[in-house]
């Protein structure tokens, strides 16, 4: 309440009137404007405020008293309104009519590149492999020397990997994980790994430096080169049709031998070249070979008695081509517009 005291200025009757006004507004626009009439720049109080140099020097302070206080009673008031108002506008936004029709959520998709490596592993279950996993962070025991690539290769390079410390980094292929595998495990082995490899390679359409592999692992007894040949059609023509065609060429691997690199026929166009084969007919899945026996050596299985074979495969290539995507990077660059076309 404005106080009963004699005052020496009208701001105690200014401010009642103010106070009514703004207990009266029923919008904040409204309540603005009687703000600002009353102690914005020009307002009654805030002119009042002014005046009090001009009274008596026996009758500043008290003038003085009065005007601020009054001011701060209706600056009370004033934001009291403001917070009901601002409250009662949020009550009125969120409110909704129950009776409405419901709409659908948009929904998620699974990422094409999930959906591909979820029939991976269906196929090469189907062929008889049990999943392997490994982690992604690795040393260099698992990563390279392992896998018989000596310390001068040139894909030890820190060029060519992410170092973390000196002797551990981003996998740069699933291989590592036939290496942990056959550390804890005695042949039978028949396993494949599915997952991601990290290689600083220059971004561009057909590069990314984070990419997807999936690794082959059969070692037994009396294993040949024929196993492989046959594990690799039967899986190109699972995934992506029974007229594919399978093309092996000689390459080399450090930890396998003899190595091969993977081509398959290009399932978009049935082989005859197009922009996505590059004209060749031919798709390049990745690697393959004899495991090496220094591989075997190295964790602890005889290669005299045992032999093996393993391979890498691209996942994204798989993807790309079979969705025609042109971009490798559309694949990792959660853009809605894109992810919602599958």
């Amino acid at each position: 309440m404005i106080p009963e005291i004699n005052d020496p200025t009208p701001s105690t009757e200014i401010a009642k009137q103010g106070i009514r006004e703004v207990l009266q507004a029923n919008d904040i626009p409204t309540l603005e404007k009687v703000r600002i009439k009353y102690v914005g720049r020009k307002g009654q109080i805030t002119t009042i405020l002014r005046s009090i140099g001009k009274l008596p020097a026996e009758d500043r302070a008290e003038a003085g008293y009065f005007v601020n206080k009054n001011k701060q009673e209706f600056l009370v008031n004033y934001e009291t309104r403001k917070e009901q108002l601002a409250e009662g506008a949020q009550e009125v936004k969120e409110f909704f009519d129950y009776t409405l029709p419901g709409e659908r959520p948009p929904l998620g998709r699974r990422h094409p590149v999930t959906r591909t490596m979820e029939e991976v592993a269906e196929c090469m279950m189907q062929l008889g492999f049990d999943w392997a996993e490994g982690p992604e962070i690795e040393d260099e025991f698992h990563n390279f020397i392992a896998l018989n690539i000596p310390e001068n290769h040139a894909a030890r390079d820190p060029s060519d990997n992410f170092y973390i410390e000196d002797d551990v980094l981003l996998r740069s292929q699933t291989s590592t994980v036939q290496i942990r595998y056959m550390e804890e495990h005695k042949p039978p082995i028949r396993v494949f790994a599915p997952g991601k490899v990290f290689r600083p390679d220059t971004v561009d359409a057909s590069h990314f430096y984070i990419f997807h592999q999936v690794e082959g692992l059969w070692v037994d007894k009396d294993i040949t080169f024929s196993h492989l040949k046959s594990v690799l059609l039967m899986f190109g023509r699972m995934m992506l049709g029974s007229d594919l065609k399978l093309r092996l060429r000689p390459s080399y691997f450090p930890f396998t031998e003899p190595s091969a690199e993977i081509d398959f026929s290009c399932f978009v166009c049935g082989g005859e070249g197009c922009s996505v084969c590059g004209r060749k007919g031919w798709l390049e899945m990745g690697g393959c070979g004899m495991v090496d026996p220094n591989v075997l050596e190295t964790v602890n299985i005889d290669p005299e008695e045992y032999t093996g074979f393993a391979f890498g495969i691209g996942i994204d290539r798989i993807v790309m081509a079979k969705y025609g995507i042109d971009d490798i990077r559309l694949i990792f660059g959660n853009d809605v517009r894109f992810l919602r076309q599958f």
